[in-house]
């Protein structure tokens, strides 16, 4: 059992928490307020950063005492949205939030991962017709591994999950959000992933 604090109660928080909860983890949720996520960062061990994009920097920046030695974990996509609400472009064009947030937070390891699928996939990898992958960036090869224990508990297989490296290689996840909005309005919000053919 590890204690887990999920920051962002919507519909991406809300269905990690439960997961994670029924997986036999100590989970706390806590909304957008300072307050809120500084009381379930400080006890937490892992925290994950389900908060929308757009403010996710400042917002983590503002726990810096609370994420001191943790575990963060970063599933959001930094954009900004188009008039239909989809995401339209980067936040940070060329470079990734993950990044922005490593280097803001230097005693936090970051671990960029699941940001690259529609949110029900992230804990129903097993209900796709095909074998989704989930990706890896981080420069804490422990801390790596603890998330790689976590999406276990998420139904991912080990094979289904790929270390692309250090945190610049969130550059290419977090850019794969521009697809998403087309593969929307062509097929739905049927669940999907991106996925490497091997």
């Amino acid at each position: 059992m590890t204690a887990i604090a999920v920051l962002g109660n919507g519909r991406v928080g809300g269905s990690l928490a439960t997961a994670l909860t029924q997986a036999g983890h100590e989970v706390t949720v806590a909304d957008r307020a300072p307050e809120s996520a500084a009381d379930a960062a400080r006890t937490a061990r892992i925290v994950i950063n389900a908060t929308p994009g757009v403010g996710s920097l400042e917002r983590l920046v503002a726990l810096r005492e609370e994420l001191r030695g943790k575990i963060l974990v970063d599933v959001s996509n930094a954009t900004l949205d188009g008039p239909d609400g989809l995401p339209a472009d980067l936040i940070y064009p060329g470079y990734s939030l993950a990044e922005q947030l490593q280097e803001a937070l230097p005693e936090t390891r970051v671990v960029k991962t699941l940001n690259t699928m529609l949110f029900p996939v992230m804990t129903a990898p097993t209900a796709l017709t095909q074998a989704p992958d989930a990706f890896l960036s981080g420069e804490d090869p422990q801390a790596k591994q603890t998330v790689r224990e976590l999406l276990a508990d998420l139904g991912w297989r080990k094979e289904w999950i790929t270390d692309l490296g250090g945190i610049r290689t969130a550059r290419a996840t977090e850019a794969a959000i521009l697809f998403v909005p087309h593969v929307i309005r062509s097929s739905g919000f049927t669940p999907f992933a991106i996925s490497i053919a091997r």
